[in-house]
């Protein structure tokens, strides 16, 4: 039911499909393809309670749920397709409580936009080319291409005009909607002449919408970096790292990490952004024996904010972008040698009071925590309780 997806075409359906969908159900998927692609979804069974689609039903967005045109609402009739406008889309599934159908099946694919312009977004700039092919055949040339700040100026190439525009700099605007932060920039393409013109003046707008919650899974060690897909929608590079003391200047580079009971782990976040104007909270982090179920048997640390565990500690950090904190090594009881931590983190305006990153210990709403759309996993590790000959195999 719900849940982040990469992949470049699949299937949807509603749970336990063809079979009767549950009642209370509120899925969550997010599709997101690779860049300068969209998401084509197609419809090809549904059968729902059909009553104007209050009860249950279907909503397609175009992008992440919370700050995106909603698609449309859908139960039952037509079997229709719907197009991206970027790289990412949101398909979220309802019932209440009362009637229960079969429910429905969507299948999805990624197909190519157009290839005149292309835009990724790094974690430190907006990559945005352009093809001189493209612009010869609408009438302009190399020479007539320009950010709204003249003074970042694009590399020519032979085929390609090429702009890195930083997220603080060229003009680049910046505006908070819900669960993003959208990054803006325009490329003028602009006609000549000193008097009169009889061209249009050509504008390309581009923006990259990064997603403020991040979710992270990583296990006890250090070298474990997100591999980020850096689209037209993204999520912002992080990683986290450990320390072997509290004044955070030496990494822990051993793989796997072995550890004593009870003693103290101290940890990094990071967010590699060009952005100064930002800031990292730690919202939640749980631990498992099982790095791929986070449900069965856990542990929180902290949870939306609130310490779970009396060794959770946070430090002074000197730079917005990092997060620092610390807790005490721990086994699980019967069985499990290793332990695995995931961590979600929020990116938040700088100064803004208002925001996640400052209200500290929250209740969620069903609405928040029933979301996927945050996520992204990563799978590093483990942590391993050092005994016997343990320490001499990680000094190997």
């Amino acid at each position: 039911c719900g849940g982040s997806i990469s992949n470049s075409s699949g299937m949807l359906q509603s749970p336990f499909y063809p079979g009767s969908y549950p009642n209370n159900a509120d899925c969550v998927w997010e599709i997101q393809v690779e860049n300068n692609f969209r998401v084509m979804l197609t419809f090809r069974d549904i059968a729902m309670q059909s009553s104007r689609c209050q009860d249950d039903y279907i909503e397609v967005y175009d992008g992440p749920p919370h700050s995106s045109p909603l698609l449309g609402r859908l139960c039952s009739g037509s079997f229709p397709t719907y197009i991206s406008s970027s790289n990412m889309m949101t398909v979220r599934f309802h019932s209440d409580s009362r009637y229960t159908f079969r429910g429905f099946q969507a299948h999805y694919s990624s197909v190519p936009a157009d290839h005149n312009t292309t835009l990724l977004c790094l974690p430190d700039y907006m990559h945005a080319v352009v093809s001189r092919d493209y612009l010869q055949s609408q009438g302009y040339s190399a020479q007539m291409v320009t950010l709204n700040d003249n003074g970042c100026t694009p590399t020519i190439t032979s085929r390609e005009i090429i702009f890195n525009i930083p997220y603080n700099g060229c003009g680049t605007t910046r505006e908070e909607n819900n669960d993003t932060i959208n990054y803006s920039n325009m490329i003028k393409v602009t006609s000549s002449g000193y008097i009169i013109k009889r061209k249009k003046n050509l504008h390309l707008h581009i923006s990259c919408k990064m997603l403020q919650n991040t979710w992270m899974q990583i296990m006890y060690v250090a070298e474990d970096t997100v591999d980020v897909d850096e689209n037209q929608f993204g999520r912002y590079d992080m990683n986290i790292t450990f320390y072997d003391s509290s004044s955070f200047s030496q990494q822990v580079h051993d793989s796997p990490y072995y550890i004593d009971l009870n003693q103290n782990l101290y940890l990094q976040a990071c967010l590699h952004s060009s952005d100064p104007n930002l800031i990292v909270f730690v919202d939640t982090c749980m631990a498992s024996p099982d790095p791929h179920d986070f449900n069965t048997v856990t542990y929180d640390i902290i949870k939306n904010g609130c310490v779970k565990d009396s060794s959770y500690a946070t430090y002074y950090s000197p730079y917005s972008h990092f997060a620092r904190f610390k807790f005490n090594a721990f086994e699980f009881i019967s069985r499990h040698t290793s332990v695995y931590l995931r961590c979600e983190l929020v990116v938040c305006r700088l100064g803004d009071y208002t925001s996640r990153c400052y209200r500290g210990c929250v209740r969620r709403s069903r609405r928040d925590t029933s979301s996927a759309e945050e996520r992204v996993d990563v799978v590093v590790g483990p942590l391993r309780l050092r005994e016997g000959d343990a320490q001499s195999r990680n000094a190997g």
